[in-house]
């Protein structure tokens, strides 16, 4: 530092604090106060919203797995792709599955076989009873033939439908219509089917409606909770309005609404989780992508600052004024969101502050040294 300069904040230093007028420090060679331009905080009419923190989720999601084994012969869809419920995905090798189908059908025809002989034993049986030319022991016995004929019949033919079950499902459909993974299988492969331990082929998301959720603090699920039981007990949980921007967005562009908030608050962050849904039709948004969510929390008035006026004070956000004797007064204020490019105010601040909006880049100007107030204008940036 230069020692003109140093000697010019001395001065200013002990002009601020004896309190001498701007005029008599210059005339003992302390520099002139700074110039400043001041306005009170802009009052104005707001709409409120609570906004939170959230990720974008698939409305269903399904793990594509094989019901039975075999060696996977074709896959028919294409890495990422949209598909439609019911499309094929893979074809497992079906001639074992065939010529169990082929077993089963003869089983069936040899079990229809013993039925039809039963069943003439039995009506010969009944004519000879007449003659009593056989006993009525053997015209039983011939009976219990033919239900155990019958049985088996009934047995072979759930067999066919099981086998011919299994022949279905060598080709293996999506369940669901959404976007699908890439192949973890390729063809060639052994897999293992069954209800346990069956290889994983692939996944399924679907993304037309698609989910977004989202924690909100236990003191705002209770302001929530008894503005929704004032108005309607019904609508507590669902059909709220809700707006989310995602990261590279300036505009809340995408609407939905909740569809469900969750039965407990988590007792380690003292939040509870709640779910918004969101039509998707053009398959922009992805499960995975980060946004922000915000709320409808009415209207209220409220005293608006550019955000350039705010500073930081350790933990505190401090806004200078301009107080008695034209000399600097910080005063520390609570800020809520950003409103027509303002930054809301919530507390700290009155309509009657001057709040310095020009020159307070000026390293002179800082608490308890005297300016000279010139007046400003704080005006509305953007309209929402």
């Amino acid at each position: 530092m230069s020692r003109s300069r140093f000697i010019g904040l001395a001065l200013a230093a002990i002009a601020a604090s004896t309190g001498l007028p701007a005029s008599e420090a210059a005339a003992q060679g302390a520099p002139p106060a700074p110039p400043v331009q001041i306005a009170p905080p802009l009052a104005k009419r707001i709409t409120n919203w609570d906004e939170y923190t959230g990720r974008f989720e698939a409305s269903d999601q399904v793990e594509v797995r094989a019901r039975v084994s075999g060696f996977i012969e074709n896959v028919h869809f294409r890495d990422g792709s949209l598909i439609q419920k019911g499309d094929l995905l893979f074809t497992i090798d079906q001639r074992p599955y065939k010529l169990a189908v082929d077993v089963a059908r003869a089983d069936v025809a040899r079990a229809k076989a013993q039925v039809e002989l039963a069943q003439n034993e039995v009506e010969r049986a009944e004519g000879l009873t007449q003659n009593r030319t056989i006993t009525a022991r053997d015209v039983d016995q011939r009976r219990a033939n033919l239900n155990s004929a019958i049985g088996t019949l009934q047995g072979a033919e759930a067999n066919l439908k099981n086998a011919e079950l299994n022949l279905e499902w060598t080709e293996v459909r999506a369940p669901l219509s959404g976007r699908i993974s890439n192949r973890r299988v390729d063809p060639g492969n052994l897999i293992a089917g069954g209800q346990s331990g069956a290889t994983l082929l692939t996944t399924i998301v679907a993304v037309d409606p698609i989910y977004f959720t989202f924690d909100v603090s236990e003191a705002d699920y209770l302001r929530y909770a008894r503005i929704a039981n004032v108005r309607d007990s019904a609508s507590r949980n669902t059909g709220t309005p809700v707006q989310v921007r995602l990261a590279d967005e300036t505009e809340w562009t995408h609407k939905g609404t909740v569809n469900f908030l969750d039965n407990a608050v988590n007792a380690r962050s003292a939040t509870i989780r709640g779910r918004a849904v969101f039509d998707n039709k053009d398959q922009f948004l992805t499960p995975g992508v980060f946004g922000r969510l915000r709320f409808y929390a009415g209207e209220a008035e409220a005293l608006l600052v550019p955000d350039s006026v705010i500073a930081s004070d350790q933990a505190h956000k401090v806004v200078l004024t301009v107080g008695p004797e034209n000399k600097v007064v910080p005063k520390v204020v609570e800020l809520g969101p950003i409103s027509q490019g303002l930054r809301v105010v919530r507390a700290g601040l009155t309509a009657q502050d001057k709040v310095i909006v020009g020159g307070n880049a000026n390293p002179m100007v800082r608490p308890g040294v005297a300016v000279t107030p010139q007046p400003g204008e704080i005006k509305l940036a953007t309209t929402n």
